[in-house]
């Protein structure tokens, strides 16, 4: 994905990032799952996520984090190489965890439009669902066709619209890039 800037051409651009949390261990024993943290591999797998973003030009201003203990570990060793991240804001909430479409768009809708690139770092069938139900006119075809079948662990989805987020509904977005660092 080529680098995109904030204040890139004359329409004003609001981007959604949409990342899954990266590789966690598995559910074991009495360890309840929203405790379960990243393994070995998802610790390097985040970190490469966040170095990514930065060669994109993605350093959101706003992150709203799972609760859950494998998606802020993400965020943590993410953001580590992610130019900027000290001046994100950063929402851990819980309504993420079990989150519907829905309820990540309402959360989405309740940001400043002041804030033009968002990250959310969330669950599966979620984060693939979200991204395919705001997928527009314009996406990539081979990028919906992706998150249509669902992503793998540490994929994130950037979907673009020139409308704030308050307007953000079905297919009112395009998604223009699913990447997963190698």
């Amino acid at each position: 994905m080529r680098a995109v800037t904030q204040d890139e051409g004359d329409t004003p651009t609001w981007r959604l990032v949409l990342l899954r949390h990266a590789k966690a261990e598995p559910g074991k024993g009495a360890l309840s799952d929203d405790r379960r943290p990243l393994a070995l591999n998802g610790r390097k797998q985040a970190s490469r996520v966040g170095m990514a973003l930065t060669a994109a030009g993605l350093r959101p201003a706003v992150a709203l984090v799972s609760s859950a203990l494998r998606t802020r570990q993400t965020w943590d060793l993410a953001s580590a190489h992610l130019d900027g991240a000290a001046d994100t804001a950063l929402e851990v909430r819980d309504e993420l965890y079990e989150a519907s479409v829905r309820d990540v768009l309402g959360l989405l809708r309740e940001v400043d439009a002041s804030a033009r690139t968002v990250l959310v770092v969330g669950h599966e069938p979620t984060m693939a669902a979200t991204a395919a139900y705001l997928a527009g006119d314009g996406s990539d075809a081979a990028a919906v066709a992706q998150v249509r079948v669902g992503v793998p662990t540490a994929t994130y989805s950037v979907l673009e619209s020139a409308e704030p987020w308050a307007a953000w509904g079905r297919d009112g977005a395009r998604l223009v890039h699913v990447g997963r660092p190698s």
